[in-house]
This record gives C-alpha cells, structure tokens and sequence, in this order.
C-alpha cells in the first residue's frame, strides 16, 4: 500500500536528485534536497485539507489529481509560475524572463520579490477565504469549542466571512500605504496593486468554491435521486438512467483543488529564493516535494485518516488561517519560512493529539456513553 501511493515520489526523488548532481554537483544535490523538505514541511496542512476535498471524489478523479494535478503543480507552480510573474510585472515576453531566470538569477530574483506583494494578496485572501468559511461553519464536531461554538453562531449572518477578508485586506493595503509613504511614497502605488490582488483572490475563492459547491449540492441530490430510482429499477425491472453529473461536480473539485494548491504554493516558491535563486534547482526540489505532499493526499483519503483521527481537519484549517496571516504580514514584513512551516506542523500535531486523545476515551467509555465520551474529549 505505502509504495503503491509513493512510489511515484520515490521515483521523482530519486531522478530529481540524480538530474540535480549532474546539474550542479553535490551543492545542488543539497540544495535540492533541503528545498523539498522545506516544501513537504510547508504543505502538510495542504495535504489535509486536499484530502478532505479528494476522499469524495472516485478512484479516475483521484488518479487524474496524481497525474495531470501534478504536472499543473510541478510544472506549473513550481516553474512556469514564477517566469509568469517576471514575464508579467518586468513586461517582457516569456522567452526574456526565461532566458532572465537562467542567464540573470540575481535580477530574475529580484522581480520575483517585487511581485511578491501582489503574490501574497492574492494567495493569503484566498487561503483565509478557506479558513473564515470553514470556522463559521456550525459543525457536529468542534476541537476548540471555546472558540468554534462562538463563531459557529456569528456564521449564521450571511456573508460575515467575505466582510471581514475584505477588512482585513483593506487594513493591510491601508498599512502597506502608510508605511510606504512614511518613507518617501516610493511604494505608494503598490497599495493599490495589494487591494487589486486581494480581491481578485477573493473572487477566485467565490467563483471556483462556487461553482464546485453548486456541483457538489447537485451531486448529493443525484445520489439520493439515483438511490430511489434503483429502489424504483429492482421493484418494476426496467433499467435506471444514467448519472453523469458526477464527472461535473468531480472536475470542478478538481479545479478548486488546483487553485487551492497554488495558493499554498505561493509561501515555497517565494521561500525557496531564501535558498537558491537558480529556477532549475529550484523547480527539482519544490517538485519532489509536490509529489509527496500528493502522494500523502491519496495516502490519508485511502487510509481513512480523515475518518479516524477527526481533529486533523480542524487544525488543517486552522494552519491555513495563519498561512493567510503570515502571507498578509510578508507583504510588509519579512518572516522566516521555519516559523511558517512550524505554524502549520504545531497545529496539525495538537489536533492529531486531540483526535487520539477523543478515539481513546470513546473506547474507554464504550459504545453506550460514545457522545459523553466525546463532550469530555474537546479541547
């Protein structure tokens, strides 16, 4: 089971870090290595949350996650991405900003971190898009209920998240402003960009969320539907009408998925110029590491994880929320990539703990006192 859902990432590690020595020796070989751990460690809550996302699709929508999903993250992200922006915010053609990344490190750098501002709106709205959403939501199960059942109250006021990101990106564009004008306004005219790239984030979350939840709800609808039509079938004999609605509400999901690992994408590929400003070896290692944060996906969706261990997916969300924080305050502030990393990794940790702490009380208390059990296990 473990090497026919790694198999795949075993191979790319070991033909990345080949590919890397024969590049650059055994510096790149590091430099490889080290960048894919940084990404694996950046994404595990990405992995989480995909996984709650992927166990509803069938077994074609999550092999095309491993194939095509891959390419769009490993090629896409991790290396058409950042020539995109260079090509984009310099006004070149691709083919400048690709011989730029190659010929030129230094001043290829140094477009992508002038970028970085509207990276980060963009990708930070989206990801606490995700977070307001899923915290606002009245849910059977809460981990901190301290602060889950509060919340799940004010949720009930409709577009109470989509207002508070549009404040909290007004207050970072309004900041950003303001400390730029302090010092000259030299960067006065990047607040603006900040406040464009933040809605358009947000309209992205509305739009592709949207539609995969519309799909979704539909698909549910059809399962009940198809469910009487069966009962219906076995009683007259005559053949139940085909469902094709599935592969809609898959495809869009996948979608969402895709949009949702770039936006979690976005903190490696700026983190990794921390490292190394070489493109190749910068596309080696955040692949590799891409491919296992996939892998561990379709790892958690086919063990059950999600099922067993209840809190993960709580404190996947709540890695995602301080993501879009960091994310915000990097627009202004530098933040190291290991406190990034640790966020998420210290979040996921404490929720798993919960999740064994719940499991062994509800086995202690027996399956007449499950949801005493249950009450006494919440943080």
């Amino acid at each position: 089971m473990l090497l026919k859902t790694f198999g795949w990432s075993f191979a790319v590690t070991a033909l990345g870090l080949v590919a890397a020595a024969f590049y650059g020796g055994w510096t790149a070989f590091g430099i490889v290595a080290i960048l894919a751990v940084l990404e694996i460690s950046l994404s595990f809550d990405n992995a989480v949350v995909n996984a709650g996302i992927l166990k509803k699709m069938n077994a074609f929508w999550q092999k095309i996650f491993l194939t095509v999903g891959v390419l769009i993250a490993v090629f896409g992200m991790r290396l058409v991405f950042p020539v995109v922006i260079v090509a984009i915010s310099a006004k070149m053609g691709p083919i400048e900003a690709v011989d730029l990344a190659l010929n030129n490190k230094d001043r290829y750098q140094q477009l992508v971190t002038d970028a970085h501002p509207a990276i980060a709106a963009f990708g930070g709205m989206f990801l606490l898009m995700i977070f307001l959403d899923f915290i606002f939501e009245d849910r059977d199960i809460q981990w901190l209920r301290w602060i889950e059942r509060p919340l799940a109250k004010l949720g009930k006021v409709d577009m109470l998240s989509v207002c508070i990101a549009l404040i909290v990106l007004l207050i970072t564009s309004f900041t950003f402003a303001t400390h730029a004008h302090q010092h000259g306004g030299a960067h006065v005219d990047k607040a603006q960009t900040v406040l464009i790239a933040g809605i358009a984030g947000l309209i992205t979350y509305m739009v592709v969320g949207g539609l995969s939840g519309y799909f979704e709800d539909k698909l549910e609808a059809d399962e009940e539907r198809e469910h009487e039509e069966e009962e219906e079938a076995a009683r007259t004999g005559r053949q139940k009408p085909a469902i094709v609605l599935a592969g809609q509400a898959a495809f869009f999901m996948f979608l969402y998925l895709e949009v949702l690992d770039a936006s979690f994408s976005f903190d490696g590929v700026i983190g990794a110029f921390a490292i190394t400003n070489d493109i190749v070896l910068m596309a080696l290692g955040l692949g590799i590491g891409a491919m296992y944060v996939r892998s561990l996906t379709v790892y958690l969706v086919r063990q059950g994880t999600l099922d067993d261990y209840v809190y993960l997916e709580h404190g996947a969300h709540y890695a995602i929320g301080a993501l879009a924080v960091i994310l915000m305050v990097t627009i202004q502030h530098e933040i190291n990539e290991v406190v990034t990393g640790l966020v998420g990794v210290v979040l996921i940790a404490a929720s798993f703990l919960s999740s064994v702490r719940r499991n062994r009380a509800l086995a202690a208390a027996g399956e007449g006192s499950d949801e005493k059990a249950e009450v006494s296990s919440g943080v």
